[in-house]
């Protein structure tokens, strides 16, 4: 809070305003082996924190997307997982849903603040200060939802997060289909990051297809600024119209994913007895040689 107060002043704003510039969010998103979501419950429904921790390093991971969204504990638990997870070298994400994902359309907020994002942005920007782990935060879904994110109100919300911590990256959820000329002329000046599902979109949705991971990645790095990172997020977990995929099909993924894109992320995190073959797949591909470009 004292940290955030000391922006009122408008000398320290100016200076604030010369030195952002030189500031990059995106050199903790380079080279991402992450999992999202899919966290390990107790039977009390709280997060299974020493599990997630344990598989992660199983995995070889070294980044995690924490999804606050299913338990309104989610806030908590992602307090208590943070020092955990920096102890243990990890980098972490949050995720919070838009409101094409919360009430009426479905039944769960995220918690504590809803659909208040420029609050979550402050939030997540506070807690990354006293908590380095926290290297980014993303929106799911974000172009379905344009009409909540204009993008002069997604300046405002940044604008009030970076007069916090300057450092902590944006990532939205963004699929290739939304990924136009139109919109990264809008949007473009204000993301660190592409959080990119790979759905083969340029030629026909599906979870089958690995073939155009790499040429659809290149398409999206033509829309925007040279280094903006672009993280292939691969569908280990089933989607509501196209199906399941296979341990093969995330494999291909993830190994085209780290040779042409700056990191990859698994939707969702895997487990180890009832996912034991997509575990497997996600261990081997994060254990490969092939290095993310930098």
């Amino acid at each position: 809070m004292i940290f955030a107060a000391s922006f009122t002043n408008p000398r320290t704003i100016a200076a604030a305003a010369e030195v952002a510039p030189t500031i990059d969010r995106t050199a903790a998103l380079h080279g991402s082996l992450a999992t999202y979501a899919g966290i390990p419950r107790r039977a009390d429904q709280r997060a299974d924190l020493p599990s997630l921790l344990r598989e992660l390093t199983e995995l070889g991971a070294n980044t995690y997307n924490f999804l606050i969204w299913h338990e309104a504990t989610d806030w908590d638990d992602l307090r208590e997982f943070l020092p955990l997870a920096h102890a243990r070298q990890l980098r972490v994400w949050v995720t919070i849903v838009p409101p094409s994902e919360s009430p009426p359309k479905t039944r769960k907020f995220s918690e504590p603040f809803r659909t208040d994002y420029a609050r979550w942005a402050a939030e997540f920007a506070r807690l990354s200060l006293t908590e380095p782990a926290l290297v980014a935060w993303s929106i799911d879904d974000f172009a379905h939802n344009l009409a909540t994110f204009a993008p002069a109100e997604v300046r405002r919300m940044l604008d009030g997060a970076r007069a916090v911590n300057p450092r902590l990256a944006f990532v939205p959820c963004l699929y290739f289909r939304q990924l136009t000329p139109k919109f990264a002329a809008a949007y473009g000046d204000l993301l660190d990051g592409v959080l990119f599902p790979y759905r083969n979109e340029s030629v026909r949705a599906n979870l089958l297809d690995a073939g155009q991971v790499a040429a659809e990645v290149a398409r999206v790095r033509t829309l925007f600024r040279p280094g903006l990172p672009v993280i292939v997020d691969v569908y280990a977990t089933r989607h509501s119209s196209l199906g399941d995929s296979t341990p093969d099909y995330v494999t291909a993924v993830l190994t085209t994913g780290r040779a042409c894109a700056d990191g990859v992320m698994v939707y969702c995190h895997q487990n180890p007895t009832t996912q034991a073959a997509k575990y497997a797949a996600i261990r081997q591909a994060f254990a490969s040689a092939v290095a993310p470009p930098r």
